[in-house]
Parts: structure tokens; C-alpha cells; sequence
């Protein structure tokens, strides 16, 4: 198939408009895509016109929608895939997309990540003053 040349297709913008129809948030995309990604990137990604195809193989992936409609999106397109990629169980198993990562809690991340912040200050800390009692051991203090 091919597009006329008037109509140009943007596959960030596409990955954008699926992403927010399916409730998905750039850091849960990001987190989902491995740990290069952050939301600043998939912010990136979202302008760029042409993604390259393995990339949008695994955005897909992780969507769970046909890379086409990636390739291909018109307004009525996505509302036909997201209605036949999704039926009612899917959304009442909590089984969807719309429930992306429900062990993945972006508050629990930073509240971890802080407490090991802290207590790598707390050794760092411990260790300037080892090194500070050696230290007066040697000059003689």
C-alpha cells in the first residue's frame, strides 16, 4: 500500500496518540522499554516523524498493538484496532494495558532509590571518619 504523498504519517505522533488513548504514561512506557529510556526520550521520541523499525517493533510489542498501526494511523484506524486488540475481558481481568504495570509503582521506585541515596551518604560518611581518626593517629593528635 502505498500513501499519497499529501498525506504524510507521523509515527511518533502515532505512538503519542495510542499511548494517551490506552492511558499510558511516557515514564511507564519508558520503564517498559528498558533502562536506556526515560520520559525525556520517549518525549523525544514522540516528534520524531520516521521511528526506526525495530524500535517500533518493541514499542508495539509493548503496547500490544500491530506495528502498523503505527505506520498507518488514521483517527478511525486506531479506534478499530484498540476496539479489536482489546475486548471486554481483557479491561474486567485486569489483564490490559489500561492496568500497564501494576508491580511497578513510580513512587515506590523513588522512595527506594532515596533511602539508598541515604544510606550510601550514611557509609560515605562512616568512612570519612574512620579516615579522619586514622588520619589523627598518624600526626599524632
Amino acid at each position: 500500500m502505498t500513501e499519497s504523498p499529501s498525506k504524510s504519517i507521523h509515527q511518533g505522533r502515532n505512538v503519542k496518540r495510542f499511548r494517551e488513548m490506552l492511558g499510558i504514561k511516557q515514564e511507564a512506557l519508558a520503564y517498559e522499554l528498558g533502562e536506556d529510556w526515560n520520559q525525556k526520550k520517549i518525549s523525544l521520541l514522540e516528534q520524531k516523524e520516521e521511528i526506526e523499525a525495530s524500535l517500533l517493533a518493541q514499542i508495539a510489542d509493548v503496547l500490544k498493538l500491530p506495528v502498523e498501526a503505527f505506520q498507518n494511523f488514521d483517527e478511525e484506524q486506531a479506534v478499530n484496532i484498540i476496539s479489536n486488540t482489546f475486548t471486554c475481558s481483557d479491561f474486567k481481568d485486569n489483564a490490559s494495558v489500561m492496568n500497564f504495570n501494576p508491580t511497578f509503582d513510580p513512587v515506590d521506585k523513588i522512595l527506594k532509590l532515596h533511602e539508598e541515596k541515604i544510606a550510601l551518604y550514611e557509609r560515605m560518611l562512616k568512612e570519612k571518619d574512620e579516615m579522619m581518626t586514622r588520619l589523627e593517629k598518624l600526626i599524632g593528635k
